[in-house]
């Protein structure tokens, strides 16, 4: 009997007893069915995250593709401005070589027009100027003798002028 005395008997026992009941509460089943739905639910987790995963890289593969469409648009558009003011420049350059050309032009007839009245003034200031000389010269020159005379001839000749 010495067998109960000893405290490792008792230890074996109640650690017999400890593993009897744990097997017929049948804890191993069930601490095996709550790690099979504990993998379960990581594997569905992990599908998840996966699947999340995969929707991020398309729609960061598709954002990417939206960048590069706006970037691109954004080149055209720039180079469609650049090509619109180089255009506008060249259309203002010409418009204003024209302007200019005309301005030019109705100058210089302004010029030759004031060239031309200017002509007229000295030559009717030099007509007005040669009939009044001419006009002195007869006055002191002519007699009432040659007045006559240029009178009867005048009166001649008009007939003649006439026709």
């Amino acid at each position: 009997m010495e067998i109960f005395g000893n405290p490792e008997f008792w230890v074996l026992v109640g650690t017999a007893i400890f593993v009897g009941v744990i097997l017929w509460l049948r804890v191993p089943a069930m601490i095996g069915t709550q790690l099979d739905a504990r993998a379960a639910e990581i594997a569905k987790e992990l599908d998840d995250a996966r699947r999340l995963r995969e929707e991020a890289e398309s729609l960061l593969a598709e954002y990417k593709k939206k960048r590069d469409s706006a970037e691109a648009e954004a080149a055209s558009i720039v180079s469609e401005a650049r090509a619109e003011a180089a255009r506008f420049a060249a259309e203002s350059r010409t418009a204003l070589k024209a302007q200019i050309e005309r301005r030019t032009k109705q100058a210089q007839d302004k010029i030759v027009q004031a060239e031309a009245q200017a002509v007229a003034e000295v030559r009717a200031l030099a007509a007005d100027a040669a009939v009044a000389a001419a006009e002195k010269l007869i006055a002191a020159k002519l007699d009432d003798k040659h007045a006559a005379d240029l009178v009867k001839r005048s009166l001649e000749a008009l007939p003649t002028k006439l026709n």
